[in-house]
């Protein structure tokens, strides 16, 4: 007789440990539970204390509400809380913790002790378990709030402790933890104990400028320029790291959702969307990003530990995320400058620019004063150049200073290396690369004529007869105005067939057809705004990658001085629009130190 596999329902041991390997993951995995449940509770101090990684004691000590002994026993019951209460809760979530289960996990892999007392009673609850066992609840004197410690984690599952790294790597994660939940509530006093050692000990500040000083170095807030953004269904605050922050991770990019760290992928594609033209491939730089939107909006319960959330209207909150960071890092948005198909344009008007965000570089943080001094290069004197000022003349003024110039005036020592240039400036000097400052200045001239709805078209010698697939040739036919007005003379010949007459001059030496195509399938797959104003950017960029100056061309003394004075207008003259360096800055105060000069 063949033997067929019976179904059984499972006890309560095998299943809390089952849950345990969703929501215990490591001692850092403990640590987040716990410290969610402390904030829901109201808690406006924390205490974490860790010995050997975790993997010995990990305690979280609040002075939030509190919990009954009813309450007490009851939040070690699966799928046991006070954050919910029916199905369209799940819809609509306020908390950070939720599902319940978390102490019943914990406390199923570990040697569990939970002392707890609400403002409103005399004496405490102590509840002790081990392996999940109940072993004891006392009465206890205790001040009000919770303290849960969690001891000899995974003692009763080797197999799973054996998997725990290094105590050093399992302290690395605990602080990156601890860092995020202060980032996060910087109206929370917290502190962080590793080994008996205090390593953080953070006041209230309810400042997210405080807090961010508090965590990282003095100088690093001078690197960061705040967000402040609402479009009516999503506000972003928060601070923009600029491109010197970049690192070859994302270790340094903060995402919360209404106060809940949290990482999307469509959050991160908005992030490299706005930082295309100022960061080079491959470099992330430092994001702040808080944002707040109906809690209907998100899904937070996609995921066991709620790593990861999903939205309602992915592609307008990309939107608003891009929006708001070229805003705070002073570019004029192309969202409202690219029309629609079918839609009769007004004449074009001289855009008001908005005013430029300066960048505060920390190494270049002396040149804060250079901002009102540009020295005019005549017309038609032979080697000006751009001269130091005499002691006995004031320094020559310029007519409109841009406030985004890296300096007020400099003097052009000469070449080095054939690659770079060298400037003089009052403070110290600068290495310019010749053809990453070209590549800026003619980007943001192409994107100066975007912008004016100027784009140039070059006429091609023979128009050029055109056939698409269906589906492209479709979306062609839906969005010929928008064609037109980026610099394409396409037209319909009938069928799936259009003719293509004249191409936008930053591009006129590429393949019309294969350009066709390219921008019908960002249309179609970005929408029309987005996959217009993406596209002009990208093929802005290599235009200007294309016809800048190669680096060992010899410019003469002329040509560098207008390039230096092209450069010094420019909304973000450090960078090029591939992310590369254009300027390197080194302070006198940095050399008399480096030669040990007082």
């Amino acid at each position: 007789m063949q033997n067929h596999p019976v179904i059984q329902l499972l006890p309560d041991q095998v299943i809390n440990k089952i849950a345990a390997g969703e929501v215990v993951e490591r001692p850092a995995s403990v640590m987040k539970e716990l410290f969610e449940n402390a904030l829901d509770a109201g808690a406006t101090q924390i205490d974490v204390e860790v010995v050997r990684g975790g993997q010995q004691l990990i305690a979280i000590t609040d002075n939030g509400c509190g919990m009954s002994r009813d309450q007490a026993l009851l939040s070690i019951e699966r799928h046991a809380t006070s954050k919910i209460r029916s199905e369209a809760d799940i819809e609509n979530i306020h908390t950070l913790g939720f599902r319940g289960e978390a102490l019943s996990s914990i406390s199923s892999v570990s040697r569990f002790t939970l002392i707890t007392r609400p403002e409103e009673e005399l004496s405490g609850t102590e509840v002790q378990l081990a392996g999940g066992k109940m072993l004891s609840v006392e009465d206890i004197g205790c001040p009000v709030g919770t303290r849960i410690e969690v001891r000899n984690l995974f003692f009763n599952v080797p197999a799973r402790r054996k998997f725990l790294r290094a105590e050093q790597t399992e302290v690395a994660h605990i602080r990156q933890l601890f860092l995020v939940h202060a980032l996060a509530h910087p109206e929370t006093g917290m502190g962080l104990k590793i080994d008996e050692r205090m390593v953080y000990n953070l006041p209230r500040s309810g400042n997210m400028e405080d807090r961010i000083a508090e965590l990282y170095t003095p100088g690093f807030l001078d690197h960061l320029l705040p967000l402040d953004y609402s479009d009516g269904e999503y506000a972003i605050t928060g601070f923009a790291g600029l491109p010197q922050t970049g690192r070859k991770d994302r270790q340094e990019q903060y995402i919360f959702i209404n106060g809940r760290p949290a990482a999307a992928p469509v959050v991160y594609h908005a992030l490299n969307e706005a930082y295309h033209s100022l960061i080079a491939k491959g470099r992330y730089p430092a994001v702040f990003l808080f944002i707040a939107m109906e809690p209907s909006l998100v899904d937070v319960n996609v995921h066991p530990t709620k790593k990861e959330v999903r939205f309602r209207r992915p592609n307008q909150l990309r939107d608003a995320i891009v929006n708001a960071l070229r805003q705070a890092l002073g570019f004029q948005s192309l969202e409202e400058e690219l029309p629609t198909s079918n839609i009769e344009l007004p004449p074009p008007q001289t855009p008001v620019a908005p005013p430029a965000v300066r960048p505060k570089f920390e190494t270049q943080k002396k040149m804060e004063q250079l901002l009102v001094r540009t020295e005019v290069i005549e017309q038609g004197t032979p080697n000006k150049g751009l001269r130091p000022p005499r002691e006995d003349a004031p320094k020559a003024q310029s007519p409109k200073p841009n406030a985004s110039s890296p300096w007020g005036w400099c003097r052009i020592v000469g070449r080095i290396g054939e690659n770079y240039v060298v400037l003089e400036t009052e403070e110290g000097f600068v290495l310019m690369e010749p053809r990453a400052a070209h590549e800026r200045v003619l980007f943001e001239k192409f994107m100066a004529a975007t912008h004016a709805h100027a784009i140039q078209k070059q006429g091609l010698l023979a128009p050029e007869t055109i056939d698409l697939l269906p589906s492209d040739a479709q979306t062609v036919r839906e969005n010929i105005g928008v064609l037109q007005e980026l610099g394409f003379g396409v037209s319909e010949f009938g069928g799936d067939t259009f003719i293509v007459d004249a191409l936008p001059v930053y591009v006129q030496d590429g393949p019309a057809e294969s350009l066709l195509v390219e921008i019908a399938r960002e249309l179609e797959t970005a929408g029309k705004k987005r996959g217009a104003r993406e596209l002009v950017k990208e093929k802005i960029a290599q235009a200007a990658c294309q016809t800048a100056v190669r680096t060992k061309d010899q410019l003469s003394e002329r040509e560098i001085e207008k390039l230096v004075a092209d450069l010094a207008k420019t909304e973000m003259p450090y960078t090029s629009p591939r992310g590369r360096p254009t300027l390197i800055y080194t302070s006198f105060t940095e050399l008399n130190r480096k030669f040990s000069r007082d």
